[in-house]
């Protein structure tokens, strides 16, 4: 089955293009031109495989797109942004966006991300519904692998399917130190390390909503200098 992108683009040369691109490598793509409209289309359409965002959008921006969408969706976002600094990158991110691209970009690059977004996010689910545990407790929180979601104490707590995917390589080996390097590989599935920013964006923004404290964390710890490991429970 062919997969949906949506393109939130403003400038048309830039959509068609990416869009062209795209449509040749097999993909079904559907195109707006400023927040307004992708917030309707979205809410009317739910079955996307990965949504590129532009954050400088007329009638309603990207952030606060960003922020809508994620109040009911945990599709994959990827960033398309001329603001490449990165304050606006580890905004983005840290609002739940899985990826980020800064123009100008090349098509390969862009192909490539898109690629990988939708190829690990097609691969975990495959991987935990081949899981014989379905159900994980650790401490106040109870994954369900096959559900994809998380709750404490009863509530759930709206992981992205990228923060689902980082919690889970802990939960598989808990006793495991995981560098930077690793996780991005691991999560990512690609074999070079272009940001380690959003690594550390992705695992701030986990805690936030998995810890009680997330400057002390008891579940995702940090070991300085080495990287990230599961708390003993």
């Amino acid at each position: 089955m062919k997969k949906k992108i949506l393109i939130i683009e403003d400038d048309q040369a830039i959509s068609q293009m990416v869009s062209e691109n795209l449509s040749r490598e097999d993909y079904l793509i559907t195109t707006v031109y400023d927040g307004e409209e992708a917030l309707k289309v979205i809410s009317t359409e739910r079955d996307f495989d990965l949504i590129l965002l532009d954050l400088m959008l007329p009638k309603v921006d990207g952030l606060e797109c960003l922020r809508v969408i994620r109040l009911n969706s945990v599709v994959p976002i990827l960033i398309m942004s001329a603001k490449g600094d990165d304050v606006d990158k580890a905004v983005g991110l840290g609002m739940g966006a899985d990826d980020y691209i800064s123009k100008p970009f090349s098509m390969i690059e862009l192909i490539a991300r898109i690629k990988a977004l939708i190829r690990r996010t097609t691969n975990y689910s495959t991987e935990v519904s081949n899981k014989q545990e379905k159900i994980v407790k650790i401490g106040e929180l109870v994954v369900d692998m096959e559900g994809y979601t998380v709750k404490k104490n009863g509530v759930n707590l709206k992981l992205t399917a990228t923060e689902f995917n980082i919690l889970n390589q802990f939960i598989k080996k808990p006793k495991q130190v995981f560098t930077k390097e690793q996780l991005y590989n691991l999560v990512w599935q690609a074999d070079y390390v272009q940001d380690m920013n959003v690594i550390n964006v992705h695992i701030r923004r986990l805690r936030e909503k998995i810890e009680e404290d997330p400057s002390n964390p008891k579940y995702i710890q940090t070991l300085w200098g080495i990287g990230y490991r599961m708390g003993e429970f």
